[in-house]
């Protein structure tokens, strides 16, 4: 089972203890989306109790910490999110970053937790306030080609 949804208040703990228990003992999970899409609690209980069942991950649900006990178990690959390190989006990274740099030189404030997950999983939240990128700026009303 691959996983791939984004994070938002229906995928969090997407996968949990009663998903769990309904896939087969020798399953094989693998999650590069959103750290929180599995509840890793329940994750951590299920490989205990099912040595035949794998994970691999590239994403955590408190990252870049892992619940206790996650990082003993032999029937787990972890890899330090590293799915994306490819050149197309690694060049897509440098240039947000520059790009929300600019914005921050520009007067714009920057949003100050990047662990806040509630904009994702709250439709009602208000967006971080961010400075202007390629990502957010419709949303401030900024045309890309401005920045």
């Amino acid at each position: 089972i691959s996983l791939h949804p984004v994070l938002d208040k229906t995928t969090y703990h997407l996968i949990n203890k009663e998903r769990l228990a309904k896939m087969k003992k020798e399953a094989i999970l693998i999650n590069c989306s959103r750290g929180p899409v599995v509840d890793e609690v329940a994750l951590v209980e299920h490989l205990r109790a099912n040595p035949m069942f794998r994970v691999g991950l590239d994403v955590f649900e408190d990252e870049p910490y892992m619940k206790p006990g996650l990082s003993e178990m032999k029937n787990a690959i972890i890899v330090p999110h590293i799915a994306s390190a490819s050149k197309w989006t690694r060049e897509g990274m440098a240039k947000l970053a520059a790009l929300n740099v600019l914005g921050k030189i520009k007067g714009y404030p920057v949003w100050s937790d990047p662990n806040r997950v509630d904009p994702f999983l709250n439709d009602n939240a208000p967006a971080p306030a961010a400075c202007p990128s390629i990502v957010n700026s419709k949303a401030l009303g900024l045309p890309v080609s401005k920045l």
